[in-house]
């Protein structure tokens, strides 16, 4: 009886750390005709459903692609009670395309990254979410690959490779919270790097903050390095962040954040965008004010 029990113990442990979990959730159909059309429907099934949109994002040079950026009060106490990288859990992003395709970030795979061992306590938290998603936009496949429960809690891409809590992701720190989030406010509707500021999420009382980052900049703009990496499908995995942790101004390593955003490339594709993740830095580097300086890093 007792090996028995400890046998079905190790395979209902294994079972949980093995399955497989997407990054999106394919949504129902909305009316296309236009990108701009189909992003104006989701707002409004969200908007009915009790999220706040924040943002809607139309990369440049992918004709046809958006975002729509929400928040869920409930979600961002569950955020801000984790804090630090978790704030990278704030927003909710439902890709969409002109013809009226809709696929969302899945809860059960974002918060499983970010939350880390903090996720067993917030996991209804995150159910509950899920379901009024799936209420509001549809309960369709999962799309844009897959990981498993057990990668996500601690993820990286490969061996020697960045994870969420990476110290390479510190950029700059400044005197007060409020004076990081105002420099990186500030160089956002400057333009800097090439830049524009899709979506900001703060949260004072925590001292917590992330907006979300469109990258405009030539062979390194969203358009651009997603149509090299054949992912335009998965437009939900944009807009790139950049976060304030108390006086910290942080972003998500490239090799991290793209793979996450992006676990059905391979290897061959990634190469295609070797550069990416220093441009990456280099641009998050000026959002935070600080000086441009190569760190020669890319994916090999």
């Amino acid at each position: 009886m007792i090996m028995r029990w400890i046998t079905t113990w190790i395979l209902l442990a294994f079972s949980t750390s093995v399955w497989a979990i997407s990054p999106y959730i394919q949504g129902d159909s909305v009316t296309g005709g236009s990108v701009q059309a189909a992003a104006a429907a989701v707002e409004t099934k969200l908007k009915s459903s009790g999220f706040k949109v924040i943002g809607k994002y139309f990369p440049k040079t992918l004709a046809g692609y958006g975002v729509v950026i929400a928040t869920d009060g409930d979600m961002l106490d569950e955020v801000g009670s984790v804090g630090g990288n978790a704030i990278l859990g704030a927003a909710i992003r439902v890709g969409v395309k002109a013809d009226g395709s809709v696929a969302y970030t899945n809860p059960d795979y974002w918060y499983r990254a970010y939350f880390r061992k903090a996720f067993d306590k917030k996991e209804d938290a995150v159910k509950a979410l899920q379901a009024r998603l799936q209420r509001a936009l549809g309960a369709g496949k999962g799309l844009g690959g897959d990981e498993s429960a057990g990668n996500l809690t601690n993820y990286r891409y490969m061996i020697g490779m960045e994870r969420l809590d990476s110290y390479k992701n510190k950029l700059a720190e400044y005197g007060s919270f409020a004076e990081a989030v105002k420099v990186v406010r500030d160089n956002l509707a400057k333009g800097v790097g090439k830049t524009g500021k899709v979506y900001e999420v703060v949260l004072p009382n925590r001292k917590l903050a992330v907006f979300g980052v469109a990258m405009n900049d030539g062979e390194n703009s969203d358009g651009e390095w997603l149509k090299k990496i054949d992912m335009q499908n998965d437009v939900a995995g944009l807009p790139y962040e950049i976060y304030v942790v108390d006086k910290q101004v942080e972003s998500p390593h490239g090799r991290f954040r793209i793979a996450l955003a992006f676990p059905d490339v391979g290897m061959g594709q990634f190469m295609r965008i070797s550069s990416l993740p220093n441009a990456v830095l280099e641009t998050m580097n000026a959002v935070a004010g600080v000086e441009k300086k190569s760190s020669g890093e890319a994916w090999q």
